[in-house]
C-alpha cells in the first residue's frame, strides 16, 4: 500500500502568504495592523522557541508584536494586572498566555486564562469560546492545533463524516476540542487518556487515530489496522533526534496517509494562532472584508 505522507509546513505556509496579503490591504487602505500580545513567564527553554517562532511569524506577516518575557518569580497578581492592561489596550488583538506556566503559578492556569478577554482569546482556551465550540456555533475562536488538524484533513479530502476516529490524549489543548470538532463534524469518536485500559482495542478498529501525548512512539504498527489515517501530534526528542507519538517509519505501507514529525501538525498550529488574531481584529474593528 502506498501510505501519502500529510505535510503541514508547505499548508502553513499558504496560509501565511495570505495573511500577509491581507496585512498589506490594511496598511494600503491606512488601516492599523492587527497586533498580538504574548507573555512568557520563567525560562522554559521550549517555551522560548515557541515563542520566537510566534514573534517571526508576526514580523514576516506585518502583525505588531508585543512581548512580555517575564521572570520565574512573577506573582499571580502582577501577572493578572498585566492581562487586563492588555484587554484594554486598543492596539492588542490578541493575547497569548505560553503555558506551561512556573510551577508555583500552574495551579492558577485556568483563572489567568479565564481573565483574558474572550475577544482576544486567539488560544481559544476561554470558557465562553470552549462553550461556542462545544454546541457548534463558529463564532467562537477555535484551538490553534485542533483547527490545524481539521483544515489538513479537509484539504487533503480526508472525511470524517461517519467514520470512526480514536482520539489518544484528553487535555484541554488538543484531545478534548479536536474531538468536539469532530463530533461536530458526524464522526464517531472515541477518546482515550491515561486510565484508558486497554488503548489498542480502540485504535485498531479506528479508521482514524490521532495522537497528542507526548509520549515517544506509542502509537505501534500493530495497534492500527490496515489502510487507516494517523496523525501524530505528540513531538519529543528521542537520541538526540525529534519524534512524535507514532513510530512513523513501521507505518509507511500500513497505512493510507500520515503526517511527519516535525513538518506536519506543528507549522500548522502556529498559522492557526496568526489566522484567530486576524479573526480577533476583524471582530474587534467590524472589516467584513480585506
Amino acid at each position: 500500500m502506498e501510505t501519502k505522507i500529510l505535510y503541514g509546513r508547505d499548508l502553513a505556509k499558504e496560509i501565511v502568504e495570505k495573511i500577509k496579503t491581507k496585512v498589506k490591504n490594511l496598511k494600503d487602505k491606512g488601516l492599523r495592523v492587527p497586533g498580538l500580545a504574548v507573555i512568557l513567564v520563567g525560562n522554559d527553554p521550549a517555551s522560548k522557541i515557541y515563542v520566537n517562532k510566534k514573534h517571526q511569524t508576526c514580523k514576516e506577516i506585518g502583525f505588531n508584536s508585543f512581548s512580555y518575557n517575564l521572570p520565574e518569580d512573577t506573582n499571580f497578581l502582577r501577572l493578572k494586572e498585566l492581562i487586563e492592561e492588555l484587554n484594554e489596550r486598543e492596539d492588542v488583538d490578541g493575547i497569548l498566555l505560553q503555558l506551561p506556566l512556573p510551577e508555583k503559578l500552574r495551579e492558577k492556569s485556568y483563572e489567568l486564562i479565564y481573565s483574558i478577554s474572550p475577544l482576544k482569546d486567539v488560544d481559544g482556551f476561554h470558557p465562553y469560546n470552549v462553550g461556542l465550540l462545544t454546541i457548534g456555533d463558529d463564532r467562537g475562536i477555535k484551538p490553534c492545533t485542533p483547527k490545524g488538524i481539521m483544515y489538513l484533513l479537509n484539504h487533503y479530502d480526508i472525511k470524517v463524516e461517519g467514520k470512526d476516529v480514536t482520539v489518544v490524549g484528553a487535555s484541554n489543548i488538543v484531545g478534548k476540542p479536536i474531538s468536539i470538532m469532530l463530533i461536530n463534524k458526524m464522526a464517531t469518536v472515541s477518546v482515550c487518556h491515561i486510565k484508558t485500559r486497554c488503548v489498542p482495542e480502540f485504535t485498531a478498529k479506528a479508521d482514524i487515530v490521532i495522537s497528542a501525548t507526548g509520549v515517544p512512539h506509542l502509537i505501534k504498527k500493530d495497534m492500527i489496522k490496515e489502510g487507516a489515517v494517523v496523525i501524530d501530534v505528540g513531538i519529543s526528542r528521542l537520541n538526540g533526534k525529534i519524534v512524535g507519538d507514532v513510530d512513523f517509519e513501521s507505518m509507511l505501507g500500513h497505512v493510507s496517509a500520515i503526517t511527519p514529525v516535525p513538518g506536519g501538525v506543528g507549522p500548522l498550529t502556529v498559522a492557526m494562532l496568526m489566522e484567530n488574531t486576524l479573526e480577533c481584529y476583524v471582530r474587534r474593528e467590524n472589516i467584513y472584508s480585506i
